[in-house]
């Protein structure tokens, strides 16, 4: 089984930042870093990348890699540009209050039991 992105929105009660057209991805696990070059090299399709980073170049690799989603942690909000640049290319930007660690232990629980179901 699989899951959408507006699924793990559901689930894990994120904030929908950008249009509602990438929410149908499907969500294959998930890639941790706010090295954009370690992103690069290492994320795979399908995956949810959760960062702090927020400007436009994350979507540009979010779109390269053929990303998910990307989750915002602590509270950040994308700038201005990162939004734009997220609807053009269908890269939903997603946010949480929670801080890393904790969003990445249950954006792990919510892929792992989805997986697991059958």
């Amino acid at each position: 089984m699989t899951m959408t992105v507006n699924e793990l929105v559901n689930k894990l009660d994120l904030q929908v930042y950008t249009l509602a057209k990438g929410l149908v991805h499907e969500v294959s696990g998930g890639y941790v870093s706010d090295l954009l070059s370690d992103v690069m090299g290492n994320a795979k399709e399908g995956q949810v990348w959760v960062t702090l980073q927020n400007h436009k170049n994350v979507v540009a690799i979010a779109s390269l890699k053929e990303l998910a989603a990307v989750i915002l942690v602590k509270g950040i909000q994308p700038e201005p540009e990162t939004l734009q640049h997220a609807n053009e290319e269908n890269i939903p930007i997603l946010g949480t209050a929670l801080d890393t660690f904790e969003i990445v232990g249950r954006l792990y629980n919510a892929i792992h039991s989805e997986n697991h179901k059958g």
